[in-house]
């Protein structure tokens, strides 16, 4: 599973640890939130900046965090078929990569700080809660990767947090004064909501498709991910019903008066997911999985990028 030290540059090892394939799942929901913020007649350009900064940092913290807690608690073995972990591997020392993920997390604080400003106590709590959740998702008392809570980790801080926070801190430096002690009216809208349910379930996804590569292992090393819980069965299941959920949400806004034909845009990013529908359907191995990850990604960014100028326009 793992490249030795002499294969691979120290450069080149962190940016494997940083795991930059992931970053769609952070950018996605600022594309989104972004796009609706237009929409709305809200859009700010800085907060935009900083929630994208803010999102891209934690997602790297988070990856440090989940490469570090891994390996330390046993979880990243030789059988693993997924990417090179760094420190289960031995290319980068435990120390650092927690060293990494601390620092990582405190930029992304003081990214945040200017966040904080614009919208004030909530989005002091989101990020805390945010930075919290990531050093959690694989470390702490009670990792949430480690008892099935991983996907609803996902769900809740890469989708719906991250869409809605987008769209508010830009509404609230539009439409309040600076350091908001509570949420100011406009800023937490019904739209922002339903728009951020896709992007949470294609995100979910991505972490779908690595459980069902790594079921055998996680069940081995205690990782009681959902898959390992009730089964593959189920993971595609949740796979199909969550990309289910991504699709009927554009039928839904085209509904609604607020929205007109451009909001279908999302529908072409389809034959791409129900490409990589048929692989986590028909495929268990992770020679064919971690493809299916990487076009996940490509699934969600396309989809991303297709909502925000659906809203837009």
């Amino acid at each position: 599973m793992s490249a030795t030290s002499t294969d691979v540059s120290r450069t080149k090892a962190w940016v494997m640890a940083a795991r930059p394939q992931t970053l769609p799942a952070a950018i996605a929901p600022i594309v989104v939130g972004t796009g609706l913020a237009v929409h709305d007649g809200v859009f700010a350009a800085l907060p935009a900046l900083f929630a994208l900064l803010g999102a891209a940092l934690i997602q790297v913290g988070t990856n440090f965090a989940n490469d570090y807690y891994d390996a330390v608690q046993g979880a990243d073995t030789e059988e693993r078929e997924g990417f090179t972990r760094v420190t289960a591997s031995g290319l980068i020392s435990a120390p650092e990569v927690k060293r990494a993920m601390y620092l990582t997390f405190l930029v992304a604080v003081v990214v945040g700080t200017y966040l904080v400003y614009v919208g004030g106590v909530p989005i002091l709590v989101v990020g805390v809660l945010s930075v919290l959740s990531g050093i959690a998702y694989t470390g702490g008392p009670y990792p949430l990767g480690y008892h099935g809570l991983g996907d609803v980790f996902v769900f809740v801080f890469f989708g719906f947090v991250a869409v809605v926070g987008t769209y508010y801190v830009q509404a609230a430096s539009v439409l309040s004064g600076a350091f908001p002690l509570w949420i100011p009216p406009g800023t937490l809208t019904t739209a922002a909501v339903v728009a951020s349910l896709p992007i949470a379930a294609i995100s979910t996804n991505i972490l779908v498709v690595n459980n069902l590569r790594d079921r055998r292992e996680d069940a081995r090393t205690g990782k009681r991910t959902l898959v390992v819980r009730f089964g593959s069965l189920f993971g595609r299941v949740q796979y199909v019903a969550l990309f289910a959920l991504a699709y009927a949400v554009p039928l839904y806004l085209f509904s609604t008066p607020a929205f007109g034909l451009p909001v279908l845009l999302p529908l072409l990013s389809l034959p791409l997911a129900a490409l990589v529908t048929r692989t986590v359907l028909q495929e268990e191995s992770g020679d064919a999985l971690n493809p299916a990850l990487e076009q996940n990604g490509k699934t969600l960014a396309l989809y991303a990028v297709l909502a925000a100028v659906g809203f837009a326009l």
